[in-house]
């Protein structure tokens, strides 16, 4: 079995109209979110093998809040600017182009294309994945080069608002 987590980047501040997108970094919720989320997806027990990360300022933060709660190592982060730059298309021969002894992939990116993969991969319709949004997807395959073919099944869609009160025990 193979599993792909995707993760939109925690909200990002728009406060200085001089930054570039590229350059953009979290505003204050996004602070917020980030560590929440990625405390939410490791009490799941899910252990990434590999992470992809945009080079975005506000997704490699967000990579890095999740990579320290996943006791994974933040300089095997993988920072692929074809995750900013391209497509869907391009992330997803990304992934099938993936090492097969790695079972477990998180990939940080950016809307639409983090939804349209969701949607795409999993069979769903998620109209919308929001900022710090994770989309889990399971498929029944030993190849990541099966993926496209292999309709995969969603095991979890999580995101911060579903969590108000954050009122949980991790």
């Amino acid at each position: 079995m193979k599993t792909l987590v995707f993760v939109r980047h925690a909200k990002s501040s728009w406060d200085n109209p001089g930054l570039s997108d590229f350059e953009r970094p979290l505003n204050k919720r996004g602070k917020n979110d980030a560590p929440f989320m990625a405390k939410l997806i490791a009490s799941k027990g899910i252990k990434p093998d590999i992470i992809y990360s945009s080079p975005a300022k506000r997704a490699y933060t967000t990579c890095k809040h999740f990579a320290k709660e996943l006791n994974y190592p933040k300089d095997d982060i993988i920072r692929k600017p074809l995750i900013y730059e391209y497509g869907p298309n391009d992330i997803l021969r990304m992934v099938e182009k993936s090492d097969d002894r790695n079972n477990v992939i998180f990939v940080f990116g950016h809307n639409p294309d983090t939804t349209h993969m969701v949607n795409f991969l999993s069979g769903e319709h998620i109209g919308n994945v929001p900022t710090c949004g994770v989309a889990c997807i399971d498929f029944d395959t030993d190849r990541w080069d099966n993926i496209r073919e292999e309709k995969g099944k969603l095991r979890f869609f999580e995101f911060p608002k579903k969590y108000p009160d954050r009122d949980i025990n991790f």
